[in-house]
């Protein structure tokens, strides 16, 4: 691997790396599951050593603190998601998003292949259920706007994550927020299968679902490129070696090994950044323009401010 041999010369000709391998802690956005897959495999495979970092990979406790840690100086990255970032900047955290995990949406609406909806024009009277109160909301307001509905054309409920139960159960009629490579393949295992509405071809505009924040005064820390360049590394060998990498992700954690996240693998890897370090400036702006025109910011910030890609 070329790139490991590079990052081995670097370390050896960099004063003060060579001597010890450099801890970084990245924080998660939730529990380990295929959205992690380049991390996972990355550091099982010993390509995060082999460059001379020491990483440790953290699932939060509470999913919304990670991007707060890090801007508290308590871990060094974090992986959290765009839409929360241009809120967070918003408020003023002082966080930067450095790189990308995943670089689709994976948020969609979904509803039950029985329900006979064929569009979320149908979803007119109907129950939808959500988990966390704002984009949610705003996300489906934008693709009912496309069928001049509106959020008072349905009735909101919240289901508190219980995205799949609520369909089966008949609670709701839709859910928003659930994530296309997860909820969809549990529903088809549970022999309920579901049929997803995208966000992103239902008039809003496409965005990175899974990012890296860094906090705003260390953007500069060389271990970050040495991070994404490794991180760049592991997911083209997952786009070139699924089943050997699959193989490698449930060594490292066998109560994954199951039909659901294996589904669930095969779903993830085509959405994968392969360029984790590249920064689209008008998709950025684009969305940004979105939340603000959503409600969800008061004021567009300056790109650099919050997003960069690394030299």
């Amino acid at each position: 691997m070329l790139l490991r041999i590079f990052f081995c010369l670097s370390l050896v000709l960099t004063p003060g790396i060579a001597n010890a391998q450099q801890k970084l802690t990245v924080l998660l956005d939730w529990f380990v599951n295929p959205d992690h897959a380049p991390l996972i495999v990355a550091k099982a495979e010993g390509w995060f050593a082999d460059a001379g970092l020491d990483v440790e990979l953290v699932p939060p406790a509470d999913p919304s603190a990670p991007p707060r840690l890090v801007a508290a100086g308590q871990a060094d990255l974090a992986i959290s998601y765009q839409p929360q970032l241009h809120v967070q900047v918003d408020e003023g955290l002082p966080v930067v998003r450095i790189g990308t995990l995943a670089e689709t949406p994976l948020n969609s609406l979904v509803v039950l292949e029985q329900s006979g909806i064929q569009s979320p024009a149908d979803l007119k009277g109907k129950t939808i259920g959500y988990s966390v109160g704002g984009f949610e909301d705003a996300l489906l307001g934008a693709m009912l706007r496309k069928y001049d509905l509106g959020l008072e054309d349905v009735e909101l409920v919240n289901i508190n994550f219980a995205l799949s139960p609520s369909l089966i159960t008949g609670r709701v009629d839709g859910v928003i927020g659930a994530f296309r490579n997860f909820e969809l393949n549990q529903l088809d295992i549970e022999g309920h299968p579901g049929k997803a509405f995208y966000p992103e071809e239902e008039g809003v505009p496409a965005y990175d679902e899974l990012i890296l924040l860094s906090h705003r005064d260390e953007v500069g820390d060389p271990r970050f490129r040495i991070f994404l360049d490794v991180l760049e590394e592991a997911t083209l060998y997952l786009t070139n070696h699924p089943e050997q990498a699959w193989e490698t992700f449930i060594a490292a954690h066998p109560d994954l090994d199951n039909e659901l996240n294996l589904r669930a693998w095969r779903d993830t890897l085509p959405r994968l950044a392969k360029r984790p370090g590249a920064l689209d400036r008008k998709r950025y702006e684009r969305f940004a323009r979105f939340m603000k025109e959503a409600g969800l910011i008061e004021e567009i910030a300056a790109l650099d401010s919050y997003a960069i890609e690394l030299q």
